[in-house]
C-alpha cells in the first residue's frame, strides 16, 4: 500500500498480527518481514475460526505423553537443565497442522476466499495433526538414539563434537516449526546417519577424519553468512544447507542413500551461484 506522508509516497506491506486473543493490522517497510508476521497472524485468525475443534484436538494427539518424555532431552544443556516441555511440544505440533491444514499457498487473500478454506480445513485437520505427531515421533526416537550414540562414543573427540553440533542444528527445541515441511520428511534420516557414522567410526578413524576436513569449510562459510545475515535465510540459502546434510548422509551413511546425487563439487558449484 502507498502512504502518504510530508509530500513524500512511503510503500508500505500490510501483515495481519497474532495479538492471542485476536488480530490486528499493522504495516512493515519490509515484504519478507511482513510475509512471515502475516503468516502467523493468519494461522491465529484461523485458530480462532476453529475453537471448539483445538480444544478436542490438544486433548486427543497421540502419545503425547510419551513422546513428552523423549522431548525432555531436547535442548537440554550440559548441565541437564532447560529441556523441551508437552506443553510446548503440543503447541508446536497444532501450529504445524495448522500451517498444512489452512496455510497451503496461495493463501487467502478475501472473506469468501478465507471461509472457504475454513471449511476445507476444519475437516482434514485432525488427520493431519495425527500425521504431524507421528513424525514428531519418530524424530524424536532417532534423536535419542543420536544422542546416547555420541554420549557413549569414546576415543573419538573431533567426531563427537562435530555429531553434537549437527544434532543441536537439526534437531532445536522447535524443531517442528525449524524446518520447511518438505525436509522434516527427511529428519529421521539424518539423525540416523549420525548414529551410523559414529558405529563405523572404530572401523577407519582416518576415513572419519579426511570425510570431516572436506566438510568443515563449506559449513564454516555458511554459517558465516547466516551470522552476517543475522539469520535472514532465503529459500536458496536454504537448498543449500539442507544439500550439506545429504552431503553428511553420502559421506558417513550411504547406505541411508540420498534423494538426488550431491558432493563437494556440486556443492561448491551451489555456492557460486549463491554469492553472487
Amino acid at each position: 500500500m502507498e502512504i502518504r506522508k510530508g509530500g513524500q509516497t512511503l510503500i508500505g506491506f500490510p501483515a495481519l498480527i497474532d495479538q492471542g486473543d485476536a488480530v490486528t493490522i499493522e504495516v512493515f517497510d519490509e515484504p519478507e518481514v511482513s510475509a512471515a508476521k502475516h503468516r502467523a497472524g493468519l494461522r491465529r485468525l484461523f485458530a480462532l475460526q476453529i475453537k471448539d475443534a483445538l480444544k478436542y484436538l490438544e486433548k486427543n494427539i497421540p502419545d503425547l505423553q510419551k513422546m513428552g518424555v523423549a522431548y525432555m532431552q531436547v535442548g537440554k544443556a550440559d548441565n541437564g537443565t532447560g529441556g523441551g516441555t508437552v506443553e510446548e511440544l503440543r503447541e508446536q505440533i497444532i501450529a504445524v497442522a495448522l500451517e498444512r491444514a489452512f496455510l497451503l499457498d496461495p493463501l487467502p487473500t478475501d472473506e469468501f476466499a478465507f471461509k472457504r478454506r475454513v471449511e476445507e480445513g476444519r475437516g482434514r485437520l485432525t488427520l493431519i495433526a495425527t500425521e504431524v505427531a507421528r513424525m514428531a515421533a519418530t524424530i524424536l526416537l532417532e534423536h535419542a538414539t543420536a544422542a546416547r550414540k555420541i554420549k557413549d562414543t569414546k576415543n573419538a573427540p573431533d567426531a563427537v563434537a562435530d555429531c553434537a553440533q549437527q544434532l543441536n542444528r537439526l534437531v532445536p527445541k522447535r524443531f517442528l516449526q525449524a524446518a520447511p515441511w518438505p525436509r522434516l520428511q527427511h529428519l529421521a534420516r539424518y539423525l540416523k546417519a549420525i548414529t551410523l557414522r559414529l558405529d563405523k567410526y572404530r572401523a577407519d578413524p582416518a576415513r572419519d577424519a579426511a570425510r570431516l576436513a572436506e566438510l568443515r569449510p563449506l559449513e564454516q562459510r555458511y554459517w558465516r553468512m547466516v551470522a552476517e545475515r543475522k539469520g535472514a535465510v532465503d529459500e536458496r540459502m536454504q537448498e543449500f544447507r539442507w544439500l550439506m546434510e545429504e552431503l553428511r548422509v553420502s559421506f558417513f551413511a550411504q547406505e541411508l542413500r540420498t534423494p538426488q546425487p550431491v558432493s563437494v563439487k556440486r556443492l561448491d558449484k551451489a555456492w557460486v551461484q549463491l554469492s553472487a
